[in-house]
């Protein structure tokens, strides 16, 4: 560790001001404080309030979604096979998933990295690290099937028009990763409806280019449409709903197994960077609204499924602990993220089941609570200060 040391030192000088490399500054110390520590503090746009610094905690937040990484793959390879009829093992499910989801990771990672870089160079200013996680949240909210052309245009939008005309990391008002996927849903809305799902299919197994077919998310709506009633056939390819919790269904790469999910959710409460007030206030905000829906019930698929469904279903988890625990565009106090989280929650059921056009329902709610956040925090502090100033004036 010290030989690196010594080689990064001897390095610097080149790319300091008055440097032949000078104008590759940001870069240089992008790639130094990602091996070591900075000395410096943040100074302005702070949202890690702790002495770790900002790499490390998105290296952490990263490691969170391995799991779920890892079992999309396979679990990608799995559908495919499944798709053809074949009883493949293991690795050979992965290695399907790898081969369709490494080059959109690259995509995501190469597109976004790159305009990051050319910010900072134009500025003048470091690299912000928060594309670590971003990167890797955009390939996995995306169906394995999206064109990478699709990929690089959403991956930037979100970082120019999501984060940096707002300043750059810690100053985004809303998450890049959904602001990627509703880039995508807006312009090509079948792809990333949660309506349908496509199995990639390889060259010469089979006579189709990819199997498709509605998800539960599709199945559900289009029974409500139709003021159907709920039943677990409406489960998407036969499965049931130990497949959802386990994951074993069609979906996006990162979004289908509750297990891999929770995991992740483990990780980021542990290391104190994910909220778990968040985390659970989401939980029971979809819980509540999905009661209400139930006694409320007119009859169709949506309000007479049991409410708990809307936990496994679709996106709901990984939105809850991924998505909505940003920490720059989520709610800041403590009573402020109970109420966030409560409010995405009802907005997610109430999309659900009163917008047919868009099942899935839990990135569009944090969207628009990312909106709303600092409104809930401003109001938690004018609150507190009204009660401070009231036990002032008692005594």
């Amino acid at each position: 560790m010290k030989f690196l040391r010594d080689q990064v030192d001897k390095l610097k000088p080149h790319f300091s001001e008055g440097g032949k490399l000078s104008m590759l500054h940001s870069s240089f110390d992008a790639l130094e404080t990602f091996l070591f520590v900075p000395n410096h503090t943040t100074k302005n746009g702070a949202h890690i309030r702790d002495g770790i610094d900002l790499k490390r905690t998105m290296f952490i937040v990263v490691i969170a979604l391995i799991p779920a990484l890892l079992f999309g793959m396979w679990n990608l390879g799995f559908q495919f096979h499944k798709a053809t009829g074949v009883d493949a093992s293991l690795m050979d499910n992965f290695l399907i998933g790898l081969i369709h989801t490494l080059p959109i990771i690259l995509v995501s990672y190469g597109v976004g990295l790159g305009i990051e870089m050319a910010f900072a160079q134009f500025r003048g200013h470091p690299v912000n690290e928060g594309f670590l996680v971003s990167g890797l949240l955009i390939p996995m909210v995306m169906p394995a099937d999206v064109p990478l052309w699709m990929v690089g245009v959403a991956t930037a939008f979100a970082v120019i028009i999501g984060k940096e005309v707002f300043g750059g990391t810690g100053m985004n008002l809303l998450n890049p990763a959904l602001t990627a996927r509703m880039f995508l849903y807006i312009g090509y809305t079948p792809k990333m409806s949660g309506e349908e799902c496509w199995t990639p299919i390889a060259d010469g197994v089979a006579t189709v280019d990819s199997y498709s077919g509605a998800t539960t998310l599709g199945n559900i709506a289009s029974a409500s449409a139709k003021s159907e009633g709920w039943s677990e056939n409406l489960f998407s390819w036969k499965t049931s709903m130990m497949d959802s919790i386990i994951g074993t269904v069609p979906g996006s790469i990162g979004e289908t197994s509750v297990v891999a999910i929770l995991i992740g959710a483990v990780i980021l409460i542990a290391a104190g960077i994910g909220s778990w007030k968040i985390m659970l206030s989401t939980i029971l905000g979809g819980l509540f609204m999905g009661w209400i829906m139930d006694i409320a019930g007119n009859g169709n698929a949506w309000t007479e499924m049991p409410a708990y469904y809307h936990l496994i279903i679709g996106g709901f988890m990984f939105g809850a602990v991924f998505m909505a625990t940003d920490p720059v565009s989520a709610a800041q106090t403590g009573r402020g993220k109970w109420i966030y989280g409560f409010l995405i929650g009802v907005l997610t059921v109430l999309i659900r089941v009163f917008n047919p056009g868009y099942p899935e329902g839990i990135m569009m709610a944090i969207l628009l609570m990312n909106v709303f956040a600092p409104l809930i925090d401003y109001y938690v502090v004018q609150s507190n200060i009204k009660t401070r100033l009231k036990r002032v004036k008692v005594q």
